[in-house]
């Protein structure tokens, strides 16, 4: 199980939640909404409604063909992480495009089972060292769409272990080049920076501040961050 309390989980993921952040006390919630860290959790689709989300991982869409996440999983990242999404998302719709997810925070089960069906280092971290950089809600990995939420055309799909899915394409393709150009500067504009082997990969260039978290709950509202 993901989740201690799965079905629990389930009652709590509302539009507008932030999450629990290991640390900060429940009596922190008992005067109306508290101040939010750059280290809490929140939905994406909460702080960027215009962010498309699509989690390979909540359905049989992905490598290992079956859902790792619970049902009703959001789209999970710290605050931070998240306020850098933004800044990515609005530098892309300047230019006609936007950011779809496909993975965002990943509980600690989940990644246990990635690395079980693919231990390669390469391409799925392993547990025992440093961990994934989902686990601590400090990466993501996404793609490009169009302004009517299309996917638009890259240099693979959603984990292709193979060297076509190296960060520097090397296909012949201009539209494909320019795409992830395109969501290269964006990202590293807002404070991210790619993966060799995998060009959706992204992860905040502060990620090792954050600890690996195993699980996490909803409790309360995240307002949304000015662009």
């Amino acid at each position: 199980m993901l989740f201690a309390n799965t079905w629990a989980l389930r009652k709590l993921i509302l539009p507008g939640a932030l999450l629990f952040s290991p640390g900060l006390s429940l009596a922190a919630f008992g005067q109306g909404p508290a101040p939010i860290a750059d280290s809490d959790f929140v939905q994406i689709k909460r702080i960027d409604p215009t962010i498309v989300i699509d989690l390979r991982y909540a359905g049989p869409n992905n490598f290992v063909r079956r859902p790792l996440y619970p049902p009703g999983m959001p789209a999970l990242v710290r605050y931070s992480v998240a306020k850098r999404l933004v800044f990515a998302q609005k530098y892309l719709k300047e230019h006609g495009f936007g950011l779809k997810i496909w993975d965002a925070y990943r509980p600690q089960a989940a990644h246990q089972q990635l690395w079980e069906a693919n231990k390669n280092n390469s391409y799925v971290a392993d547990p025992k060292e440093v961990g994934s950089m989902h686990t601590r809600g400090a990466a993501v990995d996404v793609t490009l769409v169009d302004l009517k939420g299309k996917e638009v055309p890259m240099p693979t799909e959603f984990d292709n272990f193979t060297p076509a899915a190296m960060i520097n394409y090397q296909g012949s393709d201009p539209v494909i080049r320019s795409n992830l150009k395109l969501l290269q500067k964006a990202m590293g504009r807002a404070g991210f920076y790619g993966l060799r082997t995998e060009w959706w990969h992204f992860c905040a260039a502060d990620w090792t501040t954050f600890p690996p978290v195993a699980e996490v709950h909803l409790l309360a509202e995240a307002p949304r961050p000015n662009p």
